[in-house]
């Protein structure tokens, strides 16, 4: 696709797909949302909703919402406990089929994400970015992205990052369907869920090294 086809996808027809396909994903899933939620609410108690400000498009903040996977467990001086022990294996499961994603359909509603484009990651990492890096915000953050389907938690942040502006780079309707597809694939057979070295993906401490060009 070229400039001109791209940035008529961005402009004009990126924002209503995301709205209609969330929409239609938010009725057709309403019973399972149903379900996780009394699940959530009897295995793991109140709230039932992990919410956390993120950054999105531009680097302005907006609230993202998944269902819990994890307890509030502490230790004695008030500290959350590690992941790997508060992390359930009901929690497990949602994160390995990705169930716990699905209240992003309403920020997608909403337009603070897309269906398709790079993760939404801490505000603290905001930071830590090299400039190549920044560049990830010049979309709005998906409920999937390049990142996703190429490796997800299984590869390296700097690799993972590196994809997310190679998407920014290459936006297009058919990139974006390429995407969805080998999304679902992925979920379907649970791969890139966890990191190898940890229940969850490490945290990201910068890229030591600006990215140079080839």
């Amino acid at each position: 696709m070229n400039q001109s086809h791209s940035g008529i996808y961005r402009r004009f027809i990126k924002r209503p797909m995301d709205f209609i396909l969330s929409l239609i994903a938010i009725i057709i899933l309403s019973p399972v949302f149903l379900i996780i939620a009394i699940l959530v609410r009897m295995k793991l108690g109140s709230p039932i909703f992990f919410k956390q400000q993120r950054p999105g498009l531009n680097e302005k903040i907006f609230m993202m919402f998944k269902f819990r996977t994890m307890t509030n467990e502490r230790d004695e001086h008030g500290e959350l406990l590690p992941d790997s022990v508060r992390l359930t294996k009901f929690g497990k499961l949602l994160r390995s089929t990705s169930l716990d994603e699905l209240p992003e359909l309403f920020n997608i509603l909403k337009g603070d994400m897309s269906i398709i484009g790079p993760r939404p990651l801490l505000v603290h990492y905001l930071p830590l970015y090299n400039e190549h890096q920044k560049r990830r915000h010049e979309v709005k953050p998906g409920l999937s992205g390049l990142a996703q389907v190429n490796g997800r938690n299984a590869i390296s942040w700097e690799d993972k990052l590196d994809l997310d502006v190679r998407y920014v780079d290459s936006v297009s309707f058919i990139g974006d369907w390429k995407i969805i597809f080998l999304t679902i694939k992925k979920v379907l057979v649970r791969d890139g869920i966890n990191s190898e070295t940890a229940a969850t993906m490490e945290p990201f401490q910068g890229t030591k090294r600006e990215r140079t060009e080839i």
